[in-house]
């Protein structure tokens, strides 16, 4: 049934592949250059990464496909294959347009034109399975995608790290979201069957097995996106970094959360007051999980590993205040089942997913419970995707 299941998931993104290469030949009248950039989910680490803390993500088997070609123009000419959108645009664009989806193009563009690397006109159709909005970071994959195919096919050669930090400035500059560089790593950085633990301070990294074994990983999407995740993961950044500022007068050394002790925090606890005490405790408490989290995978302690994951999102919920009633609801009702020995909201928050661990023999058991449950209490109509740990941006053969 397994064997079954992974093959169709394999021929519908085959048939995505062929849809994009399709449509781009039928537009453009040209043969593309294929590649695919992945999705990601992170086991443990949640907004660590720009706080220069640790990270543990991996890329996973949800992708956008990209075929593309020189056109010899000053002109852009994209076609987003899930909106259904065509934009054109000139090289030089500056400003923003009003299809979203396009800035995060516009943005690499002019990140490698900041570096002075010069881009012509290209054609473009892009597409996948990556869902929108349910925090596997389509935007990330998007953003290294383009940057990996335009570096391709205009020789700009530049390396992988430096396509990793462009990506994420595109995001920080042009779009306008203060992210981390966790997500453009991942994808751009995935290795088969590893996770990867990430020093976002100096982006050392290390790639760990993940050896699952009776136990699988599962995605619950809540199909749920309230409005807050931009404007409020920009106002947890600045709590942090109000917290450094005080911090950094009593301490030398501090320049991040990275360095701060909790020691440090308790000293400070009247002058940080109750609100950003409890954003700046979260993190140096959540950076201390993931240095245990990976002991216990590399001695297979799943147990283990799943009680820091519940200790993540009750930090997330209780002191970052980026989860949601449904999230919640979504996390709790795996206590109630040995057979899940972790569960987390995973990404910015206020919507989104939950990641859990759970034995494989248990999963359609849960999903159906869980679907009833969710149903019932919310009116809405969860969904759920296997995933497997795969390498990441690359070309398709």
């Amino acid at each position: 049934k397994n064997t079954n299941k992974k093959l169709y998931t394999n021929f519908r993104l085959l048939m995505i592949e062929n849809n994009i290469h399709s449509i781009f030949k039928e537009k453009f009248d040209t043969k593309p250059l294929l590649a695919k950039s992945p999705g990601r989910i992170n086991l443990i680490g949640e907004h660590t990464d720009y706080n220069d803390g640790f990270v543990l993500p991996a890329a996973i088997d949800k992708y956008i496909y990209f075929a593309i070609a020189k056109n010899d123009t000053d002109t852009c000419n994209v076609y987003s294959y899930d909106f259904r959108e065509f934009v054109s645009f000139p090289i030089t664009q500056k400003e923003k347009i009003n299809k979203g989806w396009a800035n995060y193009l516009i943005g690499i563009i002019n990140e490698f034109q900041k570096h002075g690397k010069e881009i012509k006109g290209f054609d473009l159709v892009f597409g996948g399975n990556i869902p929108i909005g349910a925090g596997l970071s389509s935007s990330a994959a998007l953003e290294t995608g383009l940057a990996f195919v335009l570096n391709l096919i205009f020789d700009l050669n530049l390396d992988t790290l430096e396509l990793i930090k462009l990506s994420q400035k595109a995001d920080n500059n042009f779009v306008g979201v203060n992210c981390g560089i966790m997500d453009q790593f991942a994808a751009m950085k995935g290795k088969s069957n590893h996770v990867i633990k990430l020093d976002c301070r100096n982006l050392e990294y290390e790639y760990l097995p993940f050896e699952a074994k009776d136990y699988q990983l599962l995605l619950c999407n809540s199909n749920v996106k309230h409005n807050l995740v931009s404007s409020e993961y920009n106002k947890r950044r600045k709590q942090c970094e109000e917290g450094v500022k005080i911090l950094s007068n009593k301490y030398q050394g501090i320049k991040k959360l990275r360095d701060v002790t909790l020691e440090n925090l308790i000293s400070c606890k009247e002058e940080l007051g109750i609100d950003v005490f409890n954003k700046c405790s979260y993190v140096v408490e959540e950076n201390q999980r993931l240095l245990n989290a990976c002991n216990e995978l590399k001695s297979n302690d799943l147990t283990s590993f799943g009680e820091l994951m519940y200790q993540t999102h009750k930090g997330l919920r209780e002191k970052y205040e980026v989860s949601c009633k449904e999230l919640d609801f979504l996390v709790d009702l795996t206590k109630n089942f040995p057979e899940i020995p972790g569960s987390r909201m995973m990404g910015g928050g206020f919507g989104g997913c939950s990641i859990n661990l759970i034995r494989k023999d248990f999963k359609q058991k849960f999903i159906q419970l869980t679907l009833k449950e969710y149903k019932a209490k919310f009116g809405i109509d969860a969904e759920f995707y296997d995933i497997n740990i795969v390498d990441g941006t690359g070309i398709v053969e």
